[in-house]
């Protein structure tokens, strides 16, 4: 009953950012799991189905941009966290965070620096966060297109450096963050 635990999307200047929680099923193995990062996106879209439908639990949760922009990316992610652990339909064990910070839960919890690429539980959650994140990244692109959402997913691209000065910031924009606030300037 060990869970996983992962996040998408801390560095983008646009969007929600995005937390899973995994607990995975021993006698159903997911061969393939990796840091989501080193997968290509088709290979991630595969391993996302098949681990909704092995996993023993699984939740997906988000904090919104609003909430980056009040309490900051850091505590933001922390609370997705939470969320997302919260919304398992069963308590887990231990709880396995990538990274080098833990939410505030009232479980056994552990945070592994590069546990993302190193146990299957949180690899899964990776991909379950990073999947999550992208396809809302790509329902944002159909709201504005001139942002190329569905090629840099609201990282700090040329690209998008380039569209938010042309057009300013979208409602779905970070404004906390440096380039944001200086084209708001």
């Amino acid at each position: 009953m060990i869970c996983g635990v992962d996040e998408a999307g801390r560095g983008p200047l646009a969007g929600p950012v995005v937390a899973a929680a995994v607990i995975l099923d021993p006698s159903r193995p997911i061969t393939g799991l990796a840091d989501s990062k080193k997968l290509s996106a088709a290979r991630r879209e595969r391993l996302a189905k098949e681990i909704r439908e092995k996993a023993l639990a699984w939740a997906v949760a988000e904090a919104s941009v609003e909430e980056i922009d009040t309490v900051n990316i850091l505590q933001a992610t922390l609370l997705a966290m939470q969320r997302a652990v919260a919304g398992l339909p069963m308590l887990p064990s231990e709880v396995l965070i990538d990274g080098n910070r833990c939410p505030d839960l009232a479980l056994p919890m552990r945070a592994i620096i590069g546990g993302d690429a190193t146990v299957a539980e949180i690899s899964a959650a990776s991909i379950l966060a990073k999947t999550t994140r992208d396809a809302g990244m790509l329902i944002l692109h159909a709201s504005y297109p001139q942002y190329g959402f569905d090629r840099h997913k609201g990282y700090g691209t040329a690209i998008h450096l380039a569209a938010l000065c042309a057009h300013g910031a979208t409602p779905h924009h970070r404004r906390s963050f440096a380039p944001v606030r200086d084209v708001l300037k």
